[in-house]
């Protein structure tokens, strides 16, 4: 056997052959990077101390791809003081790939907004190669840096190391999970409300019940700074806040006529007036833009296609939406809309925020069912009861078209209108009164 033929385990320093992968060998055909050639560069760094581990998982993998039967189980590891924020993962067949027998993954909090500098990044590579896989995900679909394939000795220092730099586990389990927001205001001129502050008050003030599980199930926030939703927060969080305006639209008509100079006439009216959802959007013949505001959506497709003229209103705050999830007990959920509009200016405007978010935490602790999420939640009680329960006055903002939403009825709907503006005009005398 030659040298290059085998790898050094880490035990005793005998050489193991490297694994024939012949299957996993076909996934790096074709014009796109495969994972398959990571893993193999990681088990080829024969100086590291993570060869063996990649030489036995991708051995493992192949098994896997061989057999069709996954061999991972799970069990208990985490780090003192901690509930959550391991993945753990065991080999049921470390008798055939004895140096991954444990795969166990971390997930690191990464900044707000995930920020780094290269001076950081370089840190937490030094730590993994150390102590891990040199397996690095940024970002895991939770948001987290997935620091992925650990034995269970190297869990605690790894974690030790981490947290010395300033990095904290995220969540896992039945817990609150690790935040997201997007990059925001920091370098995004679509930004209607500071998403990195929003999100470090969130996390700072709810931090126990990510890392000590005590929920019926996983609840998550996301918050992405304008309906482009880089943050993925309406289909992928429990409390999902989503940066919007409700003033018009501002729009530069001299940037509007040298776009449409730019690109002619058929491909301003095929690409933006056209792709309007709610036929908001006309061009005029003299080439500048009319826009019905009140049909506006946010969709923000023609503020992103025509970034020069077209950009979001000056009153800006934020929309909040409750219960988007993937697939579980009941199928994928989109968020459920609970607070058309809320200002995000003042320390008090984001205390209110944090305030609702307790409500909404509250009551998914003491009311959910184990195993179901808070979208899951609002589809057994029903919205008319959670608002109630939540002593949230229902919105007609809430509701887009009567006749298709299952959560109106349309009977005596002339009464309940009134009395909704009844208590939107004595609440506009009492905001008067207190100026």
């Amino acid at each position: 056997m030659s040298q290059d033929d085998s790898i050094r385990t880490e035990d005793n320093g005998a050489s193991a052959p490297i694994h024939p992968t012949p299957m996993l060998d076909e996934l790096e055909g074709g014009k796109w990077p495969s994972f398959v050639t990571g893993l193999k560069r990681l088990r080829d760094a024969k100086d590291k101390p993570y060869s063996a581990f990649m030489n036995d998982l991708l051995g493992q993998l192949e098994y896997s791809y061989e057999t069709k039967t996954g061999y991972w189980k799970g069990g208990a590891v985490s780090v003192l003081g901690y509930g959550g924020g391991v993945i753990p993962r065991f080999s049921e067949v470390a008798d055939k790939f004895p140096a991954s027998k444990e795969m166990h993954t971390l997930r690191i909090m990464p900044p707000a907004g995930m920020h780094y500098n290269s001076d950081i990044v370089r840190k937490l590579c030094d730590i993994w190669e150390k102590y891990g896989s040199g397996l690095i995900a940024f970002h895991g679909q939770s948001g987290d840096i997935m620091f992925q394939g650990c034995s269970t000795e190297n869990v605690q220092p790894a974690f030790d190391e981490f947290n010395e730099l300033g990095f904290d586990l995220g969540g896992a389990g039945p817990s609150l999970r690790t935040s997201v927001s997007c990059v925001g205001h920091a370098r995004c001129e679509m930004s209607c409300f500071d998403e990195i502050k929003a999100q470090r008050m969130i996390i700072n003030e709810f931090i126990d019940e990510m890392h000590r599980p005590a929920l019926p199930y996983k609840f998550k926030f996301k918050f992405s700074g304008c309906g482009n939703d880089c943050a993925n927060a309406i289909m992928r969080s429990d409390f999902a806040v989503i940066g919007t305006w409700r003033d018009n639209m501002k729009v530069d008509q001299e940037e509007v006529k040298a776009y449409v100079a730019r690109v002619g006439r058929k491909y301003a009216i095929d690409h933006v007036i056209a792709m309007c959802p709610t036929r908001a959007l006309s061009l005029n013949d003299d080439d500048t833009l009319d826009v019905d505001n009140k049909s506006c959506v946010r969709c923000m497709h023609c503020i992103n296609v025509m970034n020069k003229a077209l950009s979001p209103g000056d009153d800006r705050g934020v929309t909040i939406c409750l219960g988007g999830k993937r697939a579980l007990k009941i199928g994928d959920l989109m968020g459920t809309q609970i607070v058309p509009f809320m200002k995000m200016e003042t320390e008090e405007d984001y205390e209110a925020l944090r305030d609702l978010g307790r409500k909404m935490m509250d009551f998914f602790a003491e009311n959910a069912l184990e195993h179901e999420r808070i979208g899951e939640a609002m589809e057994r009680i029903g919205l008319p009861a959670f608002l109630d329960a939540l002593e949230i006055d229902a919105d007609p903002n809430m509701v887009n078209h009567p006749r298709t939403s299952c959560f109106i009825r349309t009977e005596g709907f002339t009464e309940e209108a009134e009395k909704y503006l009844e208590r939107k005009a004595h609440k506009d005398r009492l905001d008067i009164a207190a100026d």
